[in-house]
């Protein structure tokens, strides 16, 4: 069933989706420790390892030079999506595993 765009900033959706998920890729298939290390040099600073400053960089960089059209974004309840939500729908893009341990037990991933 295709749905049909019931606002104007639905049209973007697919688009703002899209950037989003770009800027994942590179995160999704690394280990924990890569995860910080990747996010250290995207962002030119490190992190003070809290649970919320993981949370905070993994935004910054999933949204780098994203325009969101007016659309918000979140991260899930249980840190394993990045919610966008705003138009007539919203949609989940998933992180990944390592991302998700990335978060919430830091680069060492609670070893």
């Amino acid at each position: 069933m295709t749905i049909a765009p019931k606002e104007p900033k639905d049209l973007a959706l697919a688009p703002v989706a899209a950037a989003i998920d770009l800027n994942l890729q590179r995160l999704r298939e690394r280990s924990p420790l890569e995860v910080d290390y990747e996010l250290t040099l995207e962002l030119n600073q490190p992190a003070d390892n809290s649970i919320d400053e993981r949370r905070g960089r993994v935004m910054r960089v999933a949204l780098r030079d994203v325009d969101l059209h007016h659309w918000h974004t979140t991260l899930t309840n249980d840190d394993s999506s990045l919610r966008l939500s705003g138009g007539s729908v919203s949609i989940d893009l998933g992180l990944s595993a390592s991302v998700r341990t990335y978060i919430l037990d830091g680069p060492l991933g609670g070893a």
